[in-house]
This record gives C-alpha cells, sequence and structure tokens, in this order.
C-alpha cells in the first residue's frame, strides 16, 4: 500500500493505454540528475502549481538552492510526513501521502528532458480525499511542450502507481472551462460525475469532478 516502492521509470506497459503511441515520454523518479532540468524549467516560466502559479514556481526554486537533497526527497512522501501544503488563500493543511513524477523525454541527463509534473496522493486508510485536495491526481505540463499528448501518456502511466496503492476509483478534478484537460482525463477512462464548489479555500471556484475506475470489468 502506501509503503510500496515505486516501480522503476519507464517499467511500466504501455500496450493499448491511451497516448501511448503518441511520444516516447516516460515518467522519472525526481532525482539529482533530473534536477538541473527541472529547475530550467522553473526558471523559463513553468510552474507544477496550476492554480499558485509563479509563486509556488518561485518558491520550489528557493527550496532547490537552500537544499537540492531535502526538496527530491519530499517528491516521494508514501507517509505524509513532509511539512503542510500550502493552500491558495495562504493558510495551511496536512499533508497526507503521495508522491510526484517528471515527465521526461530522453536520457536523465538531458538538458531539455523535463516536460511536465504529475502528482498522485492517496490516504493510508483508503478513506475519502480531504476537501482541500482536490482529486488523487494532479498534473502540469510546460507550456512549451503542450497539444503532443504528453498529459494523456503521463496519466495513463500513473494509473498503474494509483492501483498499487490499493486506489479502485481515482478521483480527478479541473475547472469547467479547461477543454484540454477534459480531453486528457476522458481519454483515461474518465467519467464525469458532479460539478462542484472548490470551497472556501479555493475562493469557492467551480469545478468538475471525474472518477477512473480501476477495478477489473
Amino acid at each position: 500500500m502506501s509503503g510500496a516502492s515505486p516501480p522503476a521509470a519507464g517499467t511500466a506497459s504501455t500496450a493499448g493505454m491511451p497516448g501511448a503511441g503518441l511520444s516516447p515520454l516516460r515518467l522519472v523518479r525526481p532525482s539529482a540528475a533530473h534536477l538541473p532540468s527541472y529547475r530550467a524549467a522553473l526558471e523559463r516560466g513553468f510552474s507544477p502549481d496550476n492554480i499558485r502559479g509563479a509563486v509556488a514556481a518561485q518558491e520550489q526554486l528557493e527550496q532547490i538552492a537552500s537544499d537540492p537533497d531535502a526538496f527530491l526527497a519530499l517528491m516521494d512522501d508514501p507517509e505524509g510526513a513532509g511539512p503542510p501544503v500550502k493552500m491558495p488563500d495562504g493558510t495551511t493543511r496536512p499533508r497526507i501521502p503521495g508522491l510526484r513524477r517528471w515527465m521526461w523525454l530522453g536520457t536523465d541527463d538531458a538538458a531539455e528532458g523535463f516536460v511536465g509534473s504529475i502528482g498522485l496522493r492517496w490516504t493510508k486508510d483508503g478513506s475519502p480525499l480531504p476537501p482541500h485536495v482536490l482529486g488523487h491526481v494532479g498534473y502540469a505540463v510546460a507550456p512549451w511542450y503542450q497539444r503532443h499528448g504528453h498529459a494523456t501518456r503521463a496519466l495513463a502511466l500513473v494509473l498503474p502507481l494509483a492501483a498499487e496503492r490499493g486506489v479502485r476509483a481515482v478521483e480527478i478534478t479541473t475547472d469547467p472551462d479547461n477543454f484540454a484537460s477534459r480531453k486528457v482525463i476522458e481519454a483515461n477512462g474518465g467519467r464525469l460525475v458532479e460539478a462542484f464548489d472548490k470551497g472556501e479555500v479555493y475562493g469557492h471556484a467551480a469545478g468538475l469532478r471525474y472518477v477512473i475506475s480501476l477495478d477489473p470489468p
């Protein structure tokens, strides 16, 4: 479950997966070899946080400069032992178990190998996600790599990691007008279950909740 070791990057089978033929993209566990490309993407304008944007990117640049090893360690936190998560309204909430993988092209030390980021979150006992966590999966693709099918493939690759951690129904949320993200989710079998209010910490913004079932047919 939450303590399971993730498979080596690129080992997941992609046969029949949505987006499998679109690019040689793979998911990698962030390491020192990948960090220069990731840092360069942050400096160029990428943010792993679609809500907090440039503020989150600057925070990460400062974390990398201060303690790169600690930053990388936080990318894999199966016990939710990291510091509280900062919310858009400036408050903080407890961290839950999670991991992050970077979408990658080329060799591990490729100067421009970083394509985007995808995160997986879950609860230790399989209980519902807390209200401040908008879904089990969140992803962001660097602007200069968008519209090439990378997010679709990355989501397909992260679903087996969710299954390994006992998640049987993957929740993913997006904005109603984010049609690109909606297509990514639907291409991976996502079923729209509701429109909802994201709550006070997100300024009561509107959202759509999708579910991808991982149970065998």
